[in-house]
């Protein structure tokens, strides 16, 4: 057991030797090897589809907690597949942008197929199992969730990823997939407007997604792999990733103006004090050296560093505000 591997596996995604990664405990590989430090962003719309059941008075704790398992659970299996299917397309060689940013297990010798695979087996079982309980609990919907989930899981990285659908899907699956999809297996109820306003969260990691592949925009444009930066060129993704910055807000400003959200919601608007430093960097081209006040550990990845910076603090505030809203809500108050 290694707490402080741990640790630095859910803040950064490691880099390492093999006699260093040979020293690590199974749970250090699983951490580094599911990249976990991007987990958060899946278990932030696990923590949102529960709030907004307990807004409807709704929420069950075992559903909830098997809910944030399987959502984290199928979010790992899908990062140790795209390793294996990019690793088995010959995309990761050459010293490919993914094993520069971390640890590619298959791709740096750390580990063979066999052993991913039977982590990802492991993985894999866990989300299933938690997503049968939903299929028993609420039957053909939730099949039909469960189905849209492993559709999404398995294919993402192929073929999803290279036709340009990949930043699309990543807004349904944190949104409308996890939210919305979260919120009716606990509840029984779908709700449109719950779906909406997951939108506002679900940009986030959209915009995360996006900066990772501007970052490596000309990498994948010489091996044929066309995601949506790729296909509208650099300069005009960066000003997709803005305008997806600004609306995560005026969402938000939009559903308090309708009265979904009580004015509470606003608070959101205090993570735009990270918006210039975010603004700065994707008014830029990609830098050809890092730059001096870059931190070394997140190098290479620029843009999707500082998007997933700014969505931290996003996600982190809109669950603050989004629990005294529901708070606010069920005791009467607003």
């Amino acid at each position: 057991m290694n707490l402080a591997m741990w640790g630095q596996a859910l803040r950064i995604i490691p880099r390492l030797s093999k006699p260093e990664w040979d020293k690590l405990d199974a749970v250090s590989k699983w951490l580094i090897a599911t990249r976990a430090a991007v987990l958060i962003m899946t278990f932030i719309s696990a923590a949102i589809a529960g709030i907004f059941a307990f807004r409807a008075g709704q929420f069950n704790i075992v559903s909830w907690l098997l809910l944030a398992i399987g959502l984290v659970m199928s979010h790992a299996t899908n990062n140790l597949l795209n390793d294996l299917t990019d690793y088995r397309r010959g995309v990761d060689k050459d010293n490919y942008f993914r094993t520069q940013y971390g640890a590619q297990p298959l791709e740096q010798g750390l580990w063979s197929e066999r052993d991913l695979l039977r982590y990802a087996a492991v993985t894999g079982v866990i989300a299933l199992i938690c997503g049968v309980y939903f299929v028993a609990l609420r039957g053909w919907p939730a099949a039909l969730l469960l189905g849209l989930g492993a559709i999404f899981v398995l294919f993402y990285t192929w073929p999803l990823k290279y036709i340009g659908l990949g930043e699309i899907a990543v807004i349904i699956v944190w949104g409308p997939l996890m939210v919305g999809g979260g919120y009716y297996v606990i509840t029984g109820q779908w709700d449109w407007s719950v779906a909406l306003a997951s939108i506002a969260y679900a940009l986030g990691p959209t915009t995360v997604i996006f900066g990772k592949h501007i970052d490596k925009h000309d990498p994948d444009k010489a091996k044929g792999i066309h995601t949506l930066p790729v296909i509208i060129g650099e300069r005009a993704a960066r000003g997709v990733a803005k305008a997806m910055f600004i609306l995560q807000y005026a969402l938000v400003v939009l559903l308090v103006v309708t009265g979904f959200f009580t004015p509470v919601m606003l608070l959101v608007l205090l993570a735009a004090v990270n918006l210039p430093r975010v603004w700065r960097t994707f008014n830029q081209p990609y830098p050809k050296e890092k730059p001096a006040d870059f931190p070394a550990e997140a190098w290479p990845t620029y843009f999707a560093a500082n998007a997933f910076f700014h969505n931290r603090t996003y996600g982190l505030i809109f669950i603050a505000a989004l629990l005294i809203d529901s708070v606010l809500r069920v005791t009467g108050v607003m």
